[in-house]
């Protein structure tokens, strides 16, 4: 696979987990996951900043992603890149459920990323908010490469495609968040 392909097929393929990332602040609220309670260090074991509903309806709308991905891919948009993913899941047929598979790995190894990074940034004494630069763009891209690839092979290659284009795209998300005043800061 030439590199503009690879590039390509990278952003593709984490389609799910950039977009659940992103929807959890839009669905976000409601119960703190780590429900407010205290690690040893008496400080919160997560925070507020991650909820239960943003969690469930951030992963739940990557997996539906996964699943327009691969409806898309039965009428032949977007169906080269689909193919190199589908062809790896030889436990299930067809576009639609591998797509939903996919789109559930990514969407909720993103979220789950995103609640350990909250988890470390906590431990190591970084109030919400706060910038922890290559963590706060990288929590939630590493989990979701752990729990995808399970049933999608990565190259190296592919692997850092994928955390240099994160970097750029999930800052460039993070301004325009902050533009529309879905958050209250640029990082």
């Amino acid at each position: 696979m030439d590199i503009l392909t690879l590039i390509f097929y990278s952003i593709y393929l984490m389609i799910p987990a950039y977009l659940a990332n992103g929807s959890a602040l839009v669905f976000g609220g409601g119960t703190p996951m780590d429900f407010g309670h205290y690690c040893w260090d008496n400080r919160r074991l997560i925070g507020n900043g991650v909820t239960w509903r943003g969690t469930v309806c951030g992963g739940l709308f990557g997996m539906v992603i996964g699943g327009i991905l691969g409806l898309l891919a039965t009428y032949g948009i977007g169906s080269y890149f689909f193919n190199i993913t589908a062809s790896q899941i030889t436990f299930m047929s067809g576009f639609v459920p591998q797509g939903l598979l996919v789109g559930f790995l990514l969407g909720f190894g993103a979220l789950i990323g995103d609640a350990i990074g909250s988890f470390l940034k906590r431990r190591l004494n970084f109030e919400r908010g706060k910038p922890v630069p290559l963590l706060d763009q990288l929590d939630f891209v590493v989990v979701s490469l752990l729990f995808v690839s399970t049933v999608v092979s990565l190259s190296l290659e592919m692997i850092v495609i994928i955390i240099l284009v994160s970097i750029f795209l999930h800052l460039g998300a993070n301004m325009f968040a902050y533009m529309i005043n879905l958050k209250d800061v640029w990082y």
